[in-house]
């Protein structure tokens, strides 16, 4: 694919790198490496230290220590190269109020040299964001949805090998998603990488080969979506019954799995590697409950994040 290069190295690699703001320290020896043509997810809580590594990774902020290199060039020493294959959405709505969507993305592209080679190419990007009604509107004109269309269009307008998402659909409409999605799954089958960052941890779970976890500074958590997906807490289930009796006794198997109980319903909670459903529910009929209804609750990467780091938010 015209665009994408390939490496013998990881395609982006962060080496022990340090960050201190006062009174806090943001990164604390962040080591982690992508390989060429993954989708990997960058998550942490509020503070965790995300925005930091990306503003280091994109050249706004320098690292007190260690590294960051794309595609094998430093991001400090070998600046050109390795911007010339990166491309960021930022988490803010930054835009020129005095340019056109049309001239906002050919701008950008001028920044690396590209030039009427690259219509085409932006006419695909303008199409496929959905932004053609509005190519030739002024950027203060757009809603908050389209301007973060804009920004993603400018990322990809220099078609970079590694493209890195930090909350791209944050406060944006199902439709924007749904099409901001397409593209760059579209995108990534073509070989490009892709690094996201979001708050949606749906978004991360289904889209994500690999996912880090960041908290406090530091790595807590690298692995691959079904490795956390079935370790820990997300080996485990629940199961919800719904019943018409109250008059029952339960054996002492069965009370060690049980969450909750209330009038009309048990909640069970089990290790699916040691227990199933099946086993659970005919020895609660075995009890002699009566069972009026049954839903089973499989573990997510919600909870998988929440465990590692015990907050409920990215």
């Amino acid at each position: 694919v015209t665009g994408v290069q390939t490496c013998a190295l990881p395609i982006f690699h962060i080496s022990a790198i340090h960050k201190q703001f006062p009174g806090v320290k943001a990164l604390d020896g962040i080591d982690l490496s992508v390989e060429r043509g993954e989708f990997f997810g960058l998550l942490g809580p509020n503070g965790a230290g995300k925005s930091t590594l990306i503003n280091i990774i994109a050249g706004l902020t320098r690292a007190d220590s260690g590294s960051v290199s794309v595609m094998g060039h430093d991001v400090i020493l070998d600046f050109r190269q390795a911007r010339k294959n990166l491309g960021i959405v930022p988490q803010e709505l930054v835009f020129d109020p005095f340019l056109t969507v049309r001239e906002a993305i050919c701008l950008q592209a001028g920044y690396y040299g590209v030039g009427k080679e690259g219509a085409d190419w932006i006419d695909e990007i303008i199409d496929a964001l959905m932004l053609t009604d509005k190519a030739n509107n002024n950027m203060r004109s757009l809603s908050g949805g389209m301007k973060r269309r804009v920004l993603v269009a400018q990322a990809l307008a220099h078609r970079p090998s590694v493209i890195v998402l930090d909350e791209p659909t944050a406060g944006v409409d199902v439709e924007l998603r749904r099409s901001l999605w397409q593209f760059i799954k579209r995108l990534h089958n073509q070989g490009h990488t892709v690094i996201l960052t979001t708050h949606y941890l749906e978004e991360a779970e289904s889209l994500c080969h690999r996912i880090g976890i960041i908290d406090h500074g530091k790595l807590i958590a690298l692995d691959t979506t079904s490795n956390l997906m079935a370790g820990g807490i997300a080996a485990t289930s629940r199961v919800r019954i719904v019943i018409s009796n109250t008059t029952y006794r339960l054996p002492d198997a069965l009370n060690d799995l049980l969450l909750r109980s209330e009038a009309n319903e048990l909640l069970f909670e089990y290790d699916r590697s040691k227990h199933s459903v099946v086993d659970i529910i005919d020895a609660v009929r075995a009890a002699s409950v009566d069972i009026v209804d049954i839903h089973t609750e499989h573990a997510n990467l919600e909870d998988v994040f929440v465990s590692l780091t015990g907050k409920s938010k990215t």
